[in-house]
């Protein structure tokens, strides 16, 4: 009769093997009995033999000869490389894991908003580079949120982007307060509007505007604003990037709401105007995101104190509730 195949109790007692009991087994083979294999591991002579033995239950066959030295059976030279590749995998997986969190890592990725990554961020990325000359960083313009779903996604590290509790709630991400700016209106030189030295919203509405694609924030903040007030907003044209809102603007009728910060261009550009709103002001809160895990990180925490740094000794104002323990700018001076 041929021999009957293994029984599914060993394979499901297969599948439960420790990788002590593996290494145990290693331990004894190398050393050649099982007092020194006990030495070797800190453990009982008769703590390595429970191993084995339970290991020997699991493959359903005995793997040593018990004598001096010990020698393998069929089984166990059967069991030797694949417990060899086994642990060496494990050991090399811890080392991985130790060396990122002690912040050895290639790269750091940044996704954020366009005006942010234009203005504000250039010297923290210059002093991120001077510390870390071993890590490169890969930085993406994107809206806050996609920017917000690519760090979920974890293809990237740091997401800047505005603030949103519905996009970044969640137990899973850390969430830094950056700054707050006030969103002005930007018009053609000849516009209008351009007659108010604080433009009314209800004369704003008036005037179609460009605006953001649906799916960016701003275009919700500005939607959510004008309806508080009881005001539609005439979108009349969607764009998504800040100089398809300059050269639009410029050439037409078009105004826009945008963030100050993405109109630092335009104030010596004599055929734009950026002017103010009258009350109730409305602003925009950014955000500095990553996750849990990656707030561990040596590097990532620190790119993520340099941009708090840049934006405390910048002239945006900070935003209430920054953490007032992070160092100060001092860093940022030799930039």
């Amino acid at each position: 009769m041929p021999p009957r195949q293994a029984t599914s109790s060993h394979q499901i007692k297969g599948s439960r093997v420790r990788l002590e009991l593996l290494q145990a087994f290693l331990n004894v083979v190398e050393t050649g009995s099982f007092l020194a294999a006990a030495r070797l591991s800190g453990l009982t002579q008769s703590a390595i033999s429970r191993q084995i033995q339970a290991l020997e239950e699991a493959v359903g066959a005995p793997l040593l000869h018990r004598k001096s030295p010990v020698a393998l059976t069929v089984a166990g030279e059967r069991l030797l490389p694949h417990a060899r590749r086994i642990c060496q995998e494990w050991q090399r997986a811890q080392e991985s894991i130790r060396e990122w969190l002690q912040g050895q890592q290639t790269e750091l990725c940044i996704a954020g908003i366009h005006s942010l990554i234009a203005h504000q961020l250039p010297p923290v990325l210059q002093q991120f580079c001077w510390e870390y000359p071993e890590v490169q960083l890969r930085v993406t313009a994107l809206g806050s949120d996609r920017a917000l779903k690519v760090l979920r996604d974890g293809l990237v590290d740091v997401a800047l982007v505005m603030e949103n509790p519905l996009m970044t709630r969640g137990a899973e991400l850390v969430v830094e307060p950056l700054y707050s700016e006030p969103i002005q209106v930007l018009m053609p030189a000849n516009h209008p509007l351009s007659r108010y030295e604080r433009i009314p919203w209800k004369v704003l509405a008036e005037y179609p505007q460009a605006v953001f694609k649906d799916g960016y924030a701003m275009r919700s903040l500005v939607g959510s604003h004008l309806a508080r007030q009881g005001l539609p907003l005439k979108a009349a044209l969607e764009l998504n990037t800040l100089d398809a809102f300059r050269g639009v603007v410029r050439q037409g009728q078009l105004i826009a709401l945008l963030p100050e910060s993405a109109l630092v261009d335009c104030c010596a550009d004599p055929d734009l105007q950026v002017r103010p709103t009258e009350p109730p002001l409305l602003r925009r809160q950014v955000v500095m995101v990553t996750t849990s895990d990656r707030y561990r990180i040596p590097p990532i925490r620190r790119f993520l104190q340099l941009a708090a740094q840049l934006i405390r000794q910048s002239e945006v104002e900070p935003a209430s509730g920054a953490d007032p323990h992070w160092p100060s700018a001092g860093l940022l001076s030799v930039l």
